[in-house]
């Protein structure tokens, strides 16, 4: 009974001890949301944001990673960071020109860039260092961009040529870039939320829509979209981004750690997009209930000279000094409407 009556004691003493401890140090909680699949290349990118944060900073921070819209559909989601209901979001770019950076618009121009290696030299360089500093005050601190890849049209009847887009309706993303490249085919952009994107198709509240492969096939869009045409016209990425006044509020040890973890989620990110989208390609194929076309070279000069005009167009907006420091950075010529390197 003695000794029962000392390990108690023991037991409660350290149990007493520990306690501060652990008060002293809660674990930090960040609530990661996103509007697409986990499969796809920003999910599985979000979880292995999450994996290394966890392990880089021994638990004491924790990423919850919230898919398909759980939380926040594509019009909430930013209103949500910046509020502090969520603390970190990879937004896709064209979300951040209802916060007035226009700016990032540039990235919705077609064909503005034809290699991933074209495209890293704007993301990863000082352009795209420059970008994510003008989202500070709007009370977010940007990160990173995330690859996911490039789009292809669809619909539910061939598209060949530019002609074949005529009174369309296209989901889009709410972009004007978008909206200017819709109607530069002579088809009606509807801006849809990307998780109302399927029912939207079947019931046909619009025609067709623009995606990597990846969303198209993981969100099981070729049961409701008979065609598609391997365009390669625009480029879906994302900006990793988090509420700047959490950001700022993390111990400067912790901020490291896990910007470490954007880092190797980054590489792995765009490390996997290309190959999650070509697989993504090989699936809808296989399933036969979507005619995927490519274009010949003749069909796609046809579609650059029609798309390429919306560089102008928008130039005003956007800003003509980012439009024209990207065609610098990447070799790009716009030369009459077909645009050259």
């Amino acid at each position: 009974m003695k000794n029962s009556g000392k390990r108690i004691a023991a037991l409660c003493a350290a149990l007493s001890f520990a306690a501060p401890l652990a008060a002293a140090e809660p674990q930090t909680v960040i609530r990661f949301s996103h509007v697409v699949a986990p499969e796809a290349p920003k999910g599985k990118a979000a979880e292995f944001f999450a994996g290394r944060v966890a392990e880089l900073t021994r638990g004491a921070v924790k990423v919850e990673v919230y898919a398909n819209s759980t939380l926040y559909k594509d019009k909430e989601e930013m209103e949500a960071l910046q509020l502090g209901a969520v603390q970190m979001l990879a937004p896709s770019v064209a979300k951040l020109a209802p916060l007035g950076l226009k700016e990032f618009e540039v990235f919705d121009l077609p064909y503005i860039f034809d290699t991933t290696a074209l495209l890293h030299k704007v993301t990863q360089g000082p352009i795209g260092a420059a970008l994510l500093d003008r989202l500070e005050p709007k009370g977010i601190k940007g990160l990173a961009f995330w690859d996911n890849g490039l789009k292809s049209f669809s619909a539910n009847r061939p598209l060949r040529t530019p002609a074949d887009f005529r009174d369309l309706k296209l989901r889009i993303q709410p972009s004007k870039v978008l909206e200017s490249q819709t109607r530069a085919l002579g088809a009606f952009p509807l801006v849809t939320a990307f998780s109302d994107v399927y029912q939207a198709l079947q019931t046909g509240i619009v025609d067709g829509t623009e995606n990597p492969h990846s969303n198209f096939y993981t969100q099981r869009m070729h049961e409701v979209q008979g065609h598609m045409t391997l365009t390669g016209h625009g480029y879906l990425g994302y900006v990793v981004i988090a509420n700047k006044r959490f950001w700022d509020g993390l111990p400067s040890r912790i901020r490291n750690l896990i910007e470490q973890a954007v880092k190797e989620a980054t590489v792995y990110a765009n490390r996997i997009a290309q190959e999650e989208n070509d697989q993504a390609l090989a699936k809808i194929r296989e399933t036969g209930q979507t005619q995927v076309h490519e274009p010949t070279p003749a069909e796609l000069a046809e579609f650059k000279k029609a798309l390429l005009r919306t560089h102008r167009e928008m130039a005003p907006r956007i800003g003509r000094e980012i439009i024209e420091a990207i065609y610098r950075e990447t070799g790009f010529t716009p030369g009459g409407d077909a645009g050259t390197r």
